[in-house]
């Protein structure tokens, strides 16, 4: 403590705050140092033995794990193969079947088309008998329907019916067709001969009903002029009977162009044709 004292006094003034810290470094308790416990013998833990116990039951575990897993996966392989199978035996079941309906389907066509065809040919030669049935009874009627004929155009004298008068001249101008022994251009022509008179027929139709109808045109309108014209006792005034005088004049012109009009589409030397879906 002296020491402490002179060294104290030797050394440098002393602030407060100096002998603060020495005060408090020289005057502080003393700690006891402290030791490991001691742990009996009989109770020391072996930490490798735990470790090591723990890595046998983790990879048992994992065996346990992979096991299950080889199991379910060999099952689904397992159920695969089955349904695989399944698959080709309805598939190969399917392609029977529609064989089967296939064939069965031909067969009802060809049924069909048989019957068709017994149908078609019973039809055709029901129509055969008919038709020789029908010539033979023409046959035996036309050699008495000529006199047949005459005698009753001498019942009747010489009056004929109009439906009489039409069906003579229909039969007078009938000709034969005799085409029996003509070869493929002889009925070429035949046929071209026929279709030309029917031609010329259809033209001569329409000029005359062309021409019916304009004769209607202006008797009409010479009955207008009849019934607009005065008659006795009967006043009309000059402007009037004029205006009407020249629609009467108006109307000949109308007709007398359409005439000229008709004239220069049918001049001599043009054939006629089918115009505007008419006959020309």
């Amino acid at each position: 403590m002296p020491l402490c004292m002179n060294m104290i006094e030797c050394a440098a003034p002393i602030t407060p705050s100096l002998f603060f810290f020495l005060f408090h470094f020289l005057h502080r308790p003393m700690v006891p140092q402290l030791a490991a416990p001691k742990i009996p013998e009989g109770e020391r833990v072996d930490f490798d033995d735990i470790h090591r116990k723990r890595m046998e039951k983790d990879f048992l575990e994992l065996q346990t794990l992979i096991d299950v897993h080889f199991e379910q996966r060999k099952k689904e392989e397992e159920e695969l193969i089955a349904l695989k199978e399944r698959i080709e035996r309805r598939r190969s079941e399917r392609a029977e079947q529609q064989r089967v309906r296939a064939e069965k389907e031909r067969d009802r066509q060809t049924r069909i088309a048989e019957e068709r065809q017994r149908k078609e040919d019973e039809e055709a030669k029901k129509r055969a008998d008919d038709e020789a049935k029908k010539k033979k009874v023409l046959s035996n009627m036309g050699a008495n329907f000529g006199g047949f004929l005459a005698k009753a155009e001498q019942r009747r004298g010489k009056r004929l019916t109009g439906r009489e008068i039409k069906k003579k001249t229909l039969n007078e101008r009938r000709n034969p067709l005799a085409i029996d022994s003509m070869r493929e251009d002889g009925l070429r022509a035949r046929a071209q001969e026929m279709w030309n008179g029917i031609y010329q027929l259809e033209s001569e139709k329409f000029d005359f009903m062309d021409q019916m109808k304009r004769q209607k045109y202006e008797v009409c309108c010479f009955l207008e002029y009849n019934q607009i014209l005065p008659t006795e006792g009967e006043e009309v005034s000059a402007s009037i009977f004029l205006f009407e005088i020249f629609m009467i004049f108006f109307f000949q012109i109308v007709v007398l162009l359409n005439r000229i009009s008709h004239a220069q589409k049918f001049k001599k030397g043009h054939g006629k044709g089918k115009v505007g879906g008419r006959w020309k």
